[in-house]
């Protein structure tokens, strides 16, 4: 038997607010936006990588409640980046915009060169290089 890991859902509060952030910061497109069927139907938007629409995809369920997740709470969806400059204009950029979580941070292998920032709906979101998974993997 064969399984894989297609995609994440995340009930937001302001779709709008969350899709704009994913664009800008993670550079995610949206693939399919879609409304489910009725009245009251509300988008529903699937988000993912340029090239890998088809691997793995964030879908963004819009009317979720507001949460407030603390800072030494390490749930988190995790970037890689290609360098540690890169992580650092994202934890600047961050900062300047005043949802830097946790600045950045070089741990050992497996971890490496991180930074967290928070989205607009409260998520923890890690951009990372080093670590043995996407751009810069060892």
């Amino acid at each position: 038997m064969t399984i894989s890991l297609t995609h994440i859902a995340l009930h937001v509060k302001d779709l709008r607010a969350c899709v704009e952030f994913y664009q800008q910061y993670a550079g995610l497109n949206i693939i399919r936006e879609r409304r489910p069927q009725g009245i009251d139907g509300k988008p529903i938007v699937w988000m993912a990588e340029t090239g890998k629409e088809h691997d793995f995809i964030l879908v963004m369920l819009p009317g979720g409640p507001e949460k407030y997740q603390q800072s030494n709470d390490f749930s988190h969806l995790g970037f890689a980046m290609t360098s540690k400059q890169a992580v650092d204009d994202i934890a600047l950029r961050a900062k300047q915009d005043g949802i830097l979580v946790w600045p950045c941070k070089q741990e050992p292998y497996p971890v490496g060169y991180y930074c967290g920032i928070k989205d607009p709906d409260g998520n923890f979101v890690e951009f990372s290089f080093g670590q043995p998974l996407g751009p810069g993997a060892e």
